[in-house]
């Protein structure tokens, strides 16, 4: 989730091009009196909210530094500006205007400056001011965007990551005299990615020095790289880490090219030192010698997964990490190892404990305290390398997404169903959670909330799946309602305490809906062997989970099983898709967003192809196969012939993994087979729907088929 964050502020707010804009832009987040008096969220009271995130508290634990987002719809575009708040107090104030952009805050080492990213000068740079807010100075003054940054502790040196032109793709550099002329050219894979085409240019990491002047120039320390730092497509800058002496710099790389770069996944851990200008790969250190050398105790074969987000402790002996054992598994196991920089040896902390880590941070007690997604909800844990055996700190339904750390406190951004990231105190000793934001207490204060059941359903294999239903605000239990059935994309992605601006369930229910959210089998947070079970089965178990799950609401009294729809995004959108061809009539309507229609045509459309090798099993020319064979056998394009029901499909021109092609063969099957459909494709949109009009196009399209066809 994480990860996402930036890439998504980035997208809504509109700072593509950063363009200078010398007048504030005028938030519109106050409440109608209409809206008000009529006590519900909707789609536009939602664009009305704050966004938080990307905190950082301040070296001595008092002060939260966080960015906030806020939207004008007439003008289509959002402003992301920078708050402290004292943790003491709550007093929250603003430290930059509405004039520009101003992201990615971060404490300098004495907390008496804070340096951030801002594009008040035409570009995004990085700039510095004080603790108060006053006394901007401009840090860099580069030809290219700063995409991201960090601090050395010591103050004297910075990393930062800007595009880098390593290969000629435009037929313009590879014919030098034809100049206007605009294709591609491509000699291997991936020709493109999530949402942009390979041109050529890749994220590098620069290092340079801060002594006072602007920095204008850097070292490349991965010169001539056909490959970006942090990786694609998140580019998540929490996968570079300065050690704490300031001199080395840890980094995720995957120093693959062409085909070899599509299908795998064998990312690694990478340190640069800045005295001597070297580079060591820690994650494959016996490279190209004989093992009986020996210089460290490692099975190469146990580190040909993602290999991620270094994290140095405080005195710089080890680096902890993520890593994944089985390659092309994008969702395997994230253990989390620790790394002994003296001997070489690593240690895995999770061994013991059948959960996924993320989001790392050491304490100054030699303890690691991380995230884990734990029976559909998020929770902070910690380890000590010493003890090995991980104790969970909070609890509770709800998702803490990230965490930060200053002194002994400890900072959480946390959210729920039916609530958007506040910020929390945790205290470490038990885990309580004191909250010490409001952000969007205006909103909450003239809304009513459903109420959010936890809700156990067996499944046709006799396994508990927990299942969130999400009830209408003033539900009357005398009365019947329709129902949805929401199908989670991912595949493999929890369907915890979250709350999203795309498909937000309290949203739905605000709607007259009860909601149904199933932890479907191929889900995080149950285990292992649960999240496996959908790869290589994706029409098998769960799909007969989603039938459990609906089957089950749709007993009670106030549910109405002659007004059911369903709806799904991505993996969701397949899902849709193939119960369109099996539902035997549950469902009045269907809504698939970028949805996987013919997996034969999918194979050769989509970018990494370890995805579709990890969760089909293979390609579809692999006759002897018997799992791929199986997939292919039951993709849902193959059973348009019992499809009987109305159906809206959204696509974005822009989606690369899932292509829009996917969505025009669902729409063309749908119409010629005389189907009610409709097609809604956002020229400027890929596998989300980010922009602020598009985001409210989106959803009177997807209440009103609704609205027409099960309410």
């Amino acid at each position: 989730m994480k990860k996402l964050i930036l890439m998504m502020a980035i997208a809504a707010a509109g700072l593509g091009g950063c363009e200078k804009r010398p007048e504030p832009l005028k938030i519109d987040n106050a409440l109608t009196a209409e809206e008000i008096a009529a006590g519900r969220l909707t789609p536009e009271v939602m664009w009305k909210m704050s966004r938080a995130g990307g905190s950082s508290l301040s070296p001595d634990g008092k002060r939260l530094l966080y960015q906030q987002t806020d939207y004008n719809m007439a003008e289509n575009r959002g402003v992301t500006t920078i708050w402290v708040e004292e943790m003491g107090s709550k007093a929250a104030t603003r430290l930059t205007d509405c004039t520009s952009n101003n992201l990615s805050p971060k404490w300098s080492a004495d907390g008496q400056q804070v340096y951030f990213l801002s594009d008040r000068g035409g570009s995004m740079q990085v700039w510095r001011m004080n603790a108060s807010g006053g006394d901007a100075t401009q840090v860099t003054a580069l030809g290219k965007d700063v995409e991201g940054f960090g601090i050395a502790p010591d103050g004297k040196h910075i990393w930062w990551v800007q595009t880098v032109q390593t290969a000629d793709r435009r037929s313009s550099d590879v014919h030098k005299d034809m100049d206007k002329s605009k294709a591609r050219i491509y000699d291997d894979l991936m020709a493109r990615h999530w949402d942009y085409w390979d041109e050529g240019e890749y994220r590098h990491i620069f290092v340079g020095e801060l002594n006072g002047s602007t920095v204008a120039g850097g070292t490349d320390i991965m010169p001539g790289a056909q490959w970006d730092a942090p990786l694609a497509p998140y580019f998540d800058m929490a996968e570079i880490a300065w050690n704490n002496a300031g001199d080395k710099l840890a980094y995720t790389c995957k120093p693959l090219t062409g085909t070899e770069y599509a299908v795998s996944t064998d990312s690694d851990i990478f340190v640069y030192d800045l005295a001597s200008g070297e580079t060591t790969n820690i994650c494959k250190p016996l490279t190209g010698k004989p093992a009986a050398e020996g210089e460290a105790c490692l099975d190469l074969a146990e580190m040909v997964g993602y290999d991620k987000y270094p994290v140095w402790s405080p005195d710089d002996t080890k680096i902890a990490f993520l890593s994944q054992r089985r390659p092309g598994n994008e969702s395997d196991k994230s253990r989390l190892f620790v790394y002994d920089c003296a001997s070489g040896e690593m240690q895995d902390l999770t061994a013991d404990f059948d959960y996924n880590a993320m989001n790392v941070v050491w304490d100054g007690n030699d303890k690691l305290y991380f995230i884990a997604p734990i029976e559909a909800t998020h929770q902070i844990c910690r380890v000590q390398p010493s003890v090995g055996e991980v104790e969970v700190v909070t609890k509770g339904d709800h998702d803490i997404n990230a965490f930060t750390m200053g002194g002994d406190k400890i900072a959480a951004e946390m959210c729920t169903i039916s609530m958007a990231t506040e910020f929390f105190d945790v205290n470490p000793a038990d885990g309580t959670l004191t909250q010490v934001s409001a952000i969007n207490k205006p909103v909450y204060d003239n809304i009513r909330m459903g109420e959010v059941q936890k809700r156990w359903v067996k499944t046709t294999d006799g396994k508990q799946m927990l299942t969130w239903v999400v009830l209408p605000p003033d539900f009357d239990a005398a009365k019947k309602y329709p129902v949805l059935l929401y199908c989670q994309g991912g595949p493999q992605s929890v369907v915890s305490q979250f709350w999203s601006y795309r498909w937000n369930l309290q949203l739905m229910a605000a709607q007259g809906y009860i909601v149904v959210a199933p932890n479907r089998r191929g889900l995080p947070s149950f285990g292992q062997e649960w999240l496996d079970q959908i790869s290589g089965d994706y029409s098998g178990q769960n799909i007969r989970d989603y039938l459990s799950a609906i089957d089950d609401v749709a007993r009670e009294p106030w549910a109405d099983r002659d007004r059911m729809g369903c709806v799904g995004a991505s993996y969701g959108g397949y899902s849709v898709y193939f119960l369109a061809g099996c539902h035997e009539k549950r469902f009045k309507a269907f809504i698939a967003h970028c949805g996987i229609f013919d997996f034969d045509s999918m194979y050769g459309e989509t970018e990494e192809l370890f995805f579709v090798n990890n969760d089909y099993g293979g390609p579809y020319w692999d006759t002897k196969n018997a799992t791929a064979q199986r997939s292919y056998a039951n993709s849902p394009h193959k059973f348009v012939t019992k499809w009987d029901t109305p159906i809206l499909i959204f696509t974005g021109e822009k989606d690369f993994r899932i292509p829009y092609t996917q969505s025009l063969e669902a729409f063309t099957a749908a119409r010629v087979r005389g189907i009610p459909a409709r097609l809604v494709e956002f020229e400027n949109e890929a596998h989300q729907v980010f922009k602020p009009q598009n985001s409210l196009v989106w959803n009177r399209e997807f209440f009103g088929w609704l609205d027409k066809y099960v309410k």
